[in-house]
């Protein structure tokens, strides 16, 4: 066991406007198994990037341990997977990497075939198997769910619990209550760690925030009532410090300095009223610095003439020639939220793609209704460029609602303006996703929606697609967006059998 201590970190990009880490200090155990989550822009993939040395900073940063960033580049994908997991880790026998690919559900002749002959989820569990070999490596896993189904994700999980000394960066709920031991938070004012999984981290945040809010609103009302009454209090030692030098209604000779007496007690009475308020409003400073403030998100679901909307019939995609799944069959009718579920690589995009009227071959017939107006979240995030306000106008978007949509799903105001380039994933996803939000449509089509949002947005997200109900077909690993929010679920089969 051994300490990475971090003291007075402070942190921003060249040419930046504010600093990503201001003066933060805190230490972890590299035995743990660390979860690290925050809004999306504040900073996760930065302090990796800092751990590993590519980025200066002010401050220090102390370890014992070498640092590894995973996603880890591979520079010659045609080699074999045995040699590229012999370059990792070169001590390591080929029997201990069949023992790590039994751990992660990876078929033993895998490790002598060509890399680019893997998947994308594939690839992802073999690199790891080779990483955690290393001896004296602190993992620093960015986004390990992205390439991962459903399977996958709890697969790598489980791989993960088994595992010690690592940072990975997810928002996925279910994976890492699954695997981790303490989350590190970026909140809005401060970095935290706390012990235990993310579920704990979110019971225990939800409860601060109410405790917060509750004490808040408690010295709101003190506070007003302390200026009311210092007000008042102020005006009565001022009227009765200028009767020193009037006439006594009585016509006698005024004592003044009974007056005055009674007028400087009047008026300390005021200056401790003013000193509890001063107190009280700092107290309330302190007070909800870290609050998650998410808007109310709203959607406006328009309605189709008839309760049908579409209709596959025996589809089957293709691909170079190949038909790559089992026979679809299923209708989309109104008020349906229909999750499609299946392996990586199972032909969900495609089906998707084909409702948005993307050019994608196939067998089988699919039908759409004519006039059928549908909203399609693209899994990547490559259409996303120049401004905000550029992005908002090539699309036909009201600006104004564009920007407030933004802002309730946790965008700085400052991230509002300048090169879209800038910003994280996670924020360009965002922007998509408000594209769509103000755009109505009978049908919504999403694909991955959650890649690279936060956890914050994504609760957000599931409490908007229940309050409104539209008609919605989608495809999503995230297990606990699934529940919450599809009515139905669609299986594709690959032509191997294979969910």
């Amino acid at each position: 066991m051994s300490l990475i201590n971090v003291q007075n970190l402070t942190f921003s990009y060249d040419g930046g406007y504010k600093n990503v880490f201001e003066n933060v200090s805190f230490q972890i155990d590299t035995d743990w198994k660390l979860g690290f989550v925050g809004r999306n822009g504040r900073g996760k993939t930065t302090f990796l990037n800092i751990l590993t040395g590519k980025y200066d900073f002010k401050g220090t940063v102390s370890a014992n341990v070498k640092f590894t960033y995973f996603p880890f580049e591979v520079q010659d994908k045609s080699r074999t997977v045995s040699d590229i997991l012999h370059d990792i880790c070169p001590a390591a026998e080929d029997w201990e990497f069949l023992r790590e690919f039994s751990y992660l559900q990876i078929a033993p002749d895998t490790l002598y075939s060509a890399f680019d002959t893997l998947s994308c989820g594939e690839q992802t569990k073999a690199l790891l198997a080779a990483l955690f070999l290393n001896d004296g490596n602190f993992l620093l896993i960015d986004e390990p769910t992205n390439h991962l189904d459903a399977e996958g994700r709890k697969t790598v999980s489980q791989y993960l619990n088994g595992k010690k000394s690592f940072i990975a960066v997810s928002h996925d709920r279910e994976f890492l209550d699954g695997c981790v031991d303490h989350i590190i938070s970026i909140n809005r004012k401060n970095i935290e760690i706390t012990s235990g999984n993310f579920s704990c981290f979110l019971e225990n945040f939800n409860r601060r925030q109410a405790f917060e809010s509750a004490q808040n609103d408690r010295l709101q009302k003190e506070i007003l009532r302390l200026s009311s009454s210092s007000e008042r209090t102020a005006q009565w030692a001022m009227k009765a410090e200028k009767s020193k030098y009037g006439k006594a209604s009585s016509g006698l000779k005024q004592d003044k300095g009974y007056v005055g007496h009674k007028a400087a007690k009047v008026m300390k009475s005021a200056k401790v009223t003013e000193a509890r308020q001063l107190s009280a409003a700092e107290c309330k400073q302190k007070l909800m610095q870290n609050v998650e403030k998410d808007g109310q998100l709203k959607l406006t679901p328009l309605t189709f003439r008839l309760q049908k909307l579409a209709c596959f019939s025996d589809v089957q995609i293709t691909y170079d020639g190949q038909r790559i799944n089992l026979p679809v069959n299923f209708e989309i009718e109104a008020g349906d939220r229909i999750a499609l579920d299946g392996k990586n690589g199972c032909g969900k995009s495609s089906v998707l793609k084909l409702i948005a009227g993307e050019d994608v071959l196939y067998d089988g017939t699919v039908t759409l209704q004519s006039g059928l107006i549908i909203s399609y979240l693209p899994q990547t995030n490559e259409s996303v460029f120049g401004t905000v306000e550029s992005y908002a106008e090539s699309h036909g978007l009201n600006l104004p609602l564009f920007r407030a949509v933004l802002d309730k799903t946790g965008f700085e105001k400052d991230d509002l303006d300048g090169e879209i380039s800038r910003l994280s994933e996670g924020q360009k996803k965002k922007i998509m996703i408000a594209k769509c939000l103000c755009t109505n449509a009978h049908l919504y089509v999403w694909d991955e929606p959650l890649n690279y949002l936060d956890i914050f947005t994504r609760i957000q997200l599931e409490k908007l697609i229940c309050e409104y109900c539209p008609t919605m077909i989608f495809v999503e690993h995230d297990g606990a967006f699934r529940r919450a929010v599809a009515t139905k679920t669609v299986n594709i089969r690959r032509l191997n059998g294979e969910i």
